[in-house]
């Protein structure tokens, strides 16, 4: 991670995971405490539920376990997301469910997070949950792994409780090759007493280390680590005929959000599928005119020609070109009831593009227990497996190691218009 501090502005999307009882939902609970970013009456409630519950302190866990089931069994169901900011940046925590059966969860908080915390246990060790979590954070791209040993308090602080339980991780890490390909890092900590979260306390001078805000005050932000391609997916076409302004009456305005890269006005770009080239001549932010824009703003694109282009098609700049594909290969999340079926057509929506698709083959499944690959005709929920996909229309793809926004789609069966499956391109 860079020791660089971030901007004001800086956004962190993380993620909570681990086991059934590790102190994912606590964890959080310390940080929006003792960042002071609870509301007084929220304050107020969770304090009379824990009175009620006989508990002398505040359950912290309270704040996130927002269902009335996950209170009642004290469990995380849902992905919880909360917010909360700092004088360096704003984050936003997704606390994922620990169960196997709440995998498509875990898979769709995690979609979107630059950095994971995967709690373990200071009592229990690496366990089942841990490796599992550990592998789809792994197989989602998530670049920052941050293991936090938790519980510490349970143990006496022993030190080399903690060091054995590095040890193990590293070892697993590196038989799915986790540590090859992400910055990890370990961290000792009691969520329920505050120790290593946002103050140091005094229970573990033998740790030197950052505590864990200041892991994530200096965690990079999602695009600024490597250059990235410009991708511009677009989403609607601006064309005021019934303005009266003259100057309108020829506009031609492609309306989009910027997924990766940058652009400038005089650029070279090209529109996919069709290939036609072009030059950018204005791009628009509201009322205001821009000279470049970049990554995740939403822009209007003004092209020195008249190209014949609609919603779903995507303007790359003319270097950066794609080959539009009519078969992807992918890893898919299944997140019906409904199994998937060989037989079935399902519609593949990738950024603002759809196509008509047929499964090729099911190369095979995940356990994602013992992450075994097991032959298999068929998915069920939550079952997670290697497959093709043959498309009815183009699709202009990255892998989604390289990019996670044009890498990544959903499956949507179009008899009930219900998404039933989350895919990752290989």
């Amino acid at each position: 991670m860079s020791n660089h501090m971030q901007h004001n502005d800086s956004l962190l999307r993380f993620m909570t995971c681990g086991s059934v009882d590790d102190g994912k939902s606590t964890l959080i609970g310390r940080l929006l405490f003792d960042t002071k970013t609870i509301l007084a009456d929220t304050l107020t409630q969770i304090s009379n539920t824990s009175k009620k519950r006989g508990m002398e302190a505040v359950d912290l866990s309270l704040l996130t376990d927002g269902l009335q089931a996950e209170r009642e069994q004290g469990i995380t169901i849902d992905v919880a997301y909360r917010y909360f900011s700092t004088g360096t940046r704003k984050y936003i925590i997704a606390d994922a469910p620990g169960h196997e059966q709440y995998t498509r969860n875990m898979v769709t908080a995690a979609s979107t997070a630059n950095l994971a915390i995967i709690l373990i246990d200071a009592r229990k060790g690496v366990l089942t949950q841990t490796r599992r979590h550990s592998y789809l954070a792994h197989l989602v791209g998530i670049p920052h792994i941050v293991v936090a040993v938790n519980k510490m308090d349970l143990i006496n602080y022993d030190q080399a409780t903690y060091n054995k339980i590095c040890a193990d991780y590293i070892q697993f890490a590196e038989e799915i090759g986790l540590a090859a390909a992400r910055d990890i890092r370990f961290i000792p900590m009691s969520a329920l007493n505050g120790d290593m979260l946002v103050d140091r306390l005094e229970n573990m001078p033998w740790y030197t280390g950052e505590t864990l805000l200041e892991m994530l005050e200096k965690a990079p932000a999602a695009h600024t680590e490597q250059s990235e391609q410009f991708r511009f997916p677009v989403q609607f076409v601006c064309r005021p005929h019934a303005s009266s302004d003259a100057d309108l009456h020829d506009f031609r305005g492609f309306m989009g959000r910027i997924e990766s890269g940058d652009i400038a006005v005089g650029d070279a770009v090209t529109v996919l599928p069709n290939g036609y080239q072009s030059k950018v001549k204005a791009i628009q932010l509201g009322e205001n005119q821009l000279q470049s824009a970049q990554t995740e703003q939403s822009v209007t694109i003004l092209l020195e020609d008249e190209i014949d282009t609609s919603r779903g098609d995507m303007i790359v700049k003319t270097d950066e070109a794609l080959a539009p594909v009519k078969q992807i290969e992918a890893f898919v999340c299944w997140l019906s009831e409904t199994p998937l079926s060989t037989a079935r057509t399902y519609i593949v929506r990738h950024t603002t593009r759809e196509s008509k698709a047929k499964i090729g083959t099911i190369q095979y499944k995940v356990d994602v227990n013992t992450l075994e690959q097991q032959p298999t005709a068929d998915l069920k929920m939550n079952d997670i497996a290697r497959l093709t996909f043959k498309l009815a229309q183009p699709l202009m793809v990255d892998s989604y190691k390289t990019n996670r926004a044009t890498g990544a789609f959903i499956v949507i069966d179009e008899s009930t218009n219900n998404t039933v499956g989350a895919g990752m391109i290989v």
